[in-house]
């Protein structure tokens, strides 16, 4: 069944569920490590600050592959460029795999990182081949498939690691992305380049478009915020949880991955309001129950339950911020999409990175409220710079009046 007739008709409501699967697929690369870095610490060693930089130098490298890789995509045959980074992805992997000490898994890490940019090339492809009348739906099943391979990357890590080891985490997804390239070469269609221009050009368009949009800069500065407590959070989870009486394994930590689909699920519907009303209250919304979560696993993190209240509206902020910033960034300038997708995307990685190492930093030195205080701060500061540029423009826009 075609989704439509127009543009192409190559866009099959079974190569969009596709675009969903593999973009899900590969960006759990990123995350796979989280749940198992307390397993990873027994084998290889390293204190929290030297461990935490597995997680971060993944979150480092991603933002690196969608800076200097991705506005490829307006450029090349993305159909060429999505295979053969899935094809690089799974040695990068494979490299994790058989890291013999921790400095070697770091460097794996990064390389996993910034070959794992398939989802931001399948995004702009996918809006692409959609007719404008179906573009927003195709591109939020991607989406979807997106955030479902964010939220179960953890799930999965946690029983392979369990019950086969952490390599055998590495060594399965080396083998899914391996697969992933033939498929992907014979079910989409070829996609000739968007614009004739040269890869200098490229890179010093993201500048000019960086330096004449405010409000990419602001949503690209709340995005990184708010990816940056949400990644405080989860790169430690492990480790605390290891931490408690009851000693939880990778399993236990996985299976949050689980509980943060349902504050997930709902951030869509919040979302969806975000095009019509054109403010930012779903973004001071969403800031506002990220904040709040990190008060509830402050007050009530000794406790299983309370950590899994604390990541539904852990979720349910970062998403829903996620999909109301991505609608404002998105209609700014239509014909250069995916490159305003790529000045968001890398800020919001470096956000996610920054965030990360702030996490893993403040846990081994203060322990959990530690790791609570600095999402609490990132989602804080995210409010405070929303409404100072909402402020701004306000008075810009009475000035103008």
């Amino acid at each position: 069944m075609q989704i439509s007739s127009s543009p192409s008709r190559s866009l099959r409501r079974g190569l969009v569920w596709l675009m969903a699967a593999v973009s899900g697929a590969t960006v759990a690369n990123l995350y796979y490590n989280q749940p198992l870095l307390g397993d990873i610490a027994r084998e290889l060693g390293g204190a929290g600050g030297a461990l935490g930089l597995v997680p971060t130098m993944t979150q480092v490298g991603y933002a690196a592959g969608m800076l200097l890789l991705v506005p490829l995509g307006d450029s090349h045959e993305r159909r060429r460029l999505i295979v053969v980074m899935a094809a690089l992805a799974s040695l990068a992997l494979c490299g994790a795999a058989l890291a013999p000490d921790l400095p070697w898994l770091i460097a794996a890490s990064f390389a996993v990182g910034i070959t794992s940019v398939v989802p931001q090339l399948i995004l702009p492809f996918a809006a692409q081949l959609a007719p404008d009348e179906q573009r927003g739906r195709v591109v939020g099943m991607v989406m979807s498939g997106l955030l479902i391979g964010i939220l179960l990357s953890r799930t999965v890590a946690g029983v392979v690691g369990t019950h086969l080891g952490w390599r055998a985490m590495f060594w399965a997804a080396a083998g899914l992305m391996v697969a992933l390239g033939p498929v992907l070469r014979l079910a989409l269609p070829a996609q000739p380049p968007a614009a004739a221009m040269s890869y200098p050009e490229l890179l010093r368009s993201l500048g000019r478009l960086a330096r004449s949009e405010p409000a990419l800069r602001l949503h690209s500065a709340l995005g990184a915020l708010s990816f940056g407590a949400f990644s405080a959070f989860w790169a430690t989870l492990a480790l605390y949880l290891q931490g408690m009486p009851e000693r939880h394994g990778p399993q236990v930590a996985g299976f949050f991955g689980l509980v943060g689909v349902a504050g997930a699920a709902a951030a869509p519907l919040v979302g969806r309001y975000a095009d019509v009303r054109g403010d930012r209250r779903i973004n001071a919304l969403a800031l506002g129950v990220l904040l709040a979560s990190f008060g509830v696993l402050w007050l009530l993190g000794g406790w299983l339950w309370g950590i899994a209240l604390g990541v539904v509206l852990l979720d349910l902020g970062a998403q829903a911020n996620q999909i109301s910033n991505q609608a404002r960034v998105y209609a700014l300038r239509p014909e250069a999409r995916s490159r305003m997708n790529t000045i968001y995307m890398t800020t919001y990685f470096v956000g996610g990175a920054a965030g990360a190492w702030l996490g893993t930093a403040a846990w081994t030195r203060w322990g959990w409220l530690g790791v609570c205080a600095a999402g609490g701060a990132m989602s804080a500061a995210a409010l405070g710079l929303l409404w100072a540029g909402s402020t701004r423009e306000a008075q810009g826009a009475a000035a103008g009046g």
